[in-house]
C-alpha cells in the first residue's frame, strides 16, 4: 500500500464525527486505505450479494452485528443504510464509529448529506498525487508518468496501462456510468467521452461538444455532470472577483487523470505522447489535478480558479493564500525560456498589489527564482504545495 496523504485527515475526522465517508472514482484506493487505517473494525462489502440480500431483507438484524462500528464498502449499493445509521449514531454518538466508501455518481452523496448532515465527515480520494508516488516511479521521465497516470494499481503491479485502461473504461465508464445515465447508444457515449478528453485544458464549449457528438445540449450537460460527480473530470471556474475588466466566465474542462485521458485519445506509449499535439494540455491537466488532490487530501474544498480577460491577461491557476493571490503558469517544456518568464510575470498583471510572487510550474528538473518568478519543477510541485523546503539539485 502507498502512503496516502488523506490518512491524517481521516484520523482527524475520526475524532470528531461518528461517521466518515470516503468517495472518489473506482480504483483510486478507497478500500485499501480504509481497511488499513481502520483494521480493527469489521469490514463489509455491500457488493457482496449475500451481505446485500441480508441487509435488504432484515436491515436491523444485519446492523445488529455492528453496534460498535464497521467499514461499509460500496455503501451506495444500499441507500437505506444512511437512514438506519442516523438512528444508531444519534443513540450512541461515538466518534469514528462507522466508515463508508462509495462512488458519487450513484447518488449516494445526496443520501449521505440528507440523512447524515452534521454526523458525517466527508472526504474524497483521487488517484495518487505526485508526492504520493514511489521513488521508483519518480525516476522515470515526465512523459512516462503522464502516460501512466496515478491509479495505484499501475504503480503497484506490472500491469500494462493500455490493458488496464481498456478494462477500466469498459467496466466503469461503459457499464456503471452509462447505467446511471440510461444511455441507449454506447457508441455515442464513447464518442462524447473521447471528445471531452480531446478538450482537456480548454474552455468548456458545451454547445460545440454536443454538436460534434450528435446529442442535445441538455444531454451533453447531463452526461458531463455525471463525469464530474464521478471525479473523472473537473470544471475549473474562473476567478469570481471583478478587477474592472471584461472577464471570461466559462469554466475550463480538465481530466483528473492524465493516463485515462491519454488512453481515450489513443496515445498508447510515452514516445507517442512526447510528440502529441495535446502534450501541453495533458501536462497542464496533470498539474491542475495534482493541486486538487492536495486540497482534497487535506480535507479542504478545491477553491482553485483560473483568470482570463479579453485583454489577453491570464493565469492558468489561481488560489488565495494568507490574504494574497497566488498565480501559476504551467508550461510543459523542460527549458524555462524568456517567454515562459514573461508569461509568469503577466499572470499577476491584473492585480499586482494583491498577488504574491508568481509560480511557473514546468517540465524541467530545477527549482529556483529567476527574474521575479519562482520556477517550480514538476518533481517538486507537491513539496512546494505542502510548504516543504526544496533544494534545486540540478537533476538531469
Amino acid at each position: 500500500m502507498f502512503p496516502r496523504h488523506l490518512s491524517p485527515t481521516l484520523s482527524r475526522f475520526a475524532k470528531a464525527f461518528p461517521i466518515l465517508a470516503v468517495t472518489g472514482p473506482r480504483q483510486s484506493g478507497k478500500t485499501t486505505l480504509v481497511r488499513a487505517l481502520f483494521a480493527d473494525k469489521p469490514y463489509v462489502s455491500l457488493e457482496d450479494p449475500i451481505e446485500r440480500a441480508f441487509a435488504l431483507e432484515d436491515p436491523r438484524g444485519f446492523l445488529a452485528r455492528f453496534r460498535d462500528g464497521a467499514v461499509f464498502d460500496e455503501a451506495q449499493r444500499w441507500p437505506d443504510l444512511f437512514s438506519f445509521l442516523q438512528g444508531m449514531v444519534d443513540q450512541y454518538r461515538q466518534p469514528g464509529r462507522f466508515v463508508l466508501t462509495g462512488s458519487q455518481q450513484f447518488g449516494w452523496l445526496a443520501g449521505v448529506t440528507q440523512s447524515l448532515a452534521g454526523r458525517v465527515g466527508l472526504t474524497r480520494l483521487l488517484p495518487l498525487a505526485l508526492s504520493e508516488l514511489p521513488t521508483s516511479a519518480m525516476s522515470v521521465g515526465v512523459d512516462s508518468l503522464l502516460w501512466r497516470g496515478g491509479y495505484p494499481v499501475l504503480h503497484a503491479q506490472d500491469v500494462p496501462p493500455g490493458d488496464w485502461f481498456a478494462s477500466y473504461v469498459a467496466t466503469y465508464l461503459e457499464r456503471d456510468v452509462r447505467q446511471v445515465l440510461n444511455v441507449q447508444d454506447l457508441s455515442v457515449f464513447q464518442r462524447f467521452v473521447r471528445l471531452c478528453a480531446g478538450r482537456t485544458g480548454q474552455l468548456l464549449n458545451l454547445s460545440g461538444l454536443a454538436g460534434e457528438t450528435g446529442i442535445s445540449h441538455s444531454t451533453a450537460r447531463a452526461w458531463l455532470s455525471v463525469l464530474e460527480s464521478s471525479d473523472l473530470v473537473f470544471l475549473l471556474p474562473p476567478y469570481h472577483r471583478n478587477f474592472g475588466k471584461r472577464l471570461v466566465k466559462t469554466p475550463k474542462l480538465y481530466f483528473l487523470d492524465s493516463g485515462l485521458a491519454c488512453w481515450l485519445l489513443g496515445i498508447r506509449d510515452a514516445d507517442t505522447l512526447a510528440l502529441h499535439l495535446l502534450r501541453g494540455a495533458l501536462f497542464e491537466s496533470w498539474i491542475v489535478s495534482d493541486f486538487i488532490k492536495q486540497r482534497f487530501n487535506a480535507g479542504q474544498p478545491a477553491d482553485v480558479f483560473f483568470w482570463r480577460d479579453n485583454n489577453g491577461l491570464e493565469a492558468d491557476l489561481l488560489f488565495e493564500t494568507e490574504g494574497r493571490l497566488q498565480t501559476l503558469e504551467i508550461k510543459s517544456g523542460s527549458t524555462p525560456t524568456s517567454e515562459y518568464i514573461r508569461a509568469g510575470k503577466r499572470s499577476t498583471a491584473f492585480a499586482p498589489e494583491e498577488a504574491a510572487m508568481p509560480w511557473l510550474v514546468y517540465g524541467g528538473d530545477e527549482s529556483h527564482v529567476r527574474n521575479g518568478v519562482r520556477l517550480v519543477s514538476w518533481r517538486d510541485f507537491g513539496s512546494v504545495l505542502e510548504g516543504q523546503p526544496v533544494q534545486s539539485l540540478g537533476r538531469g
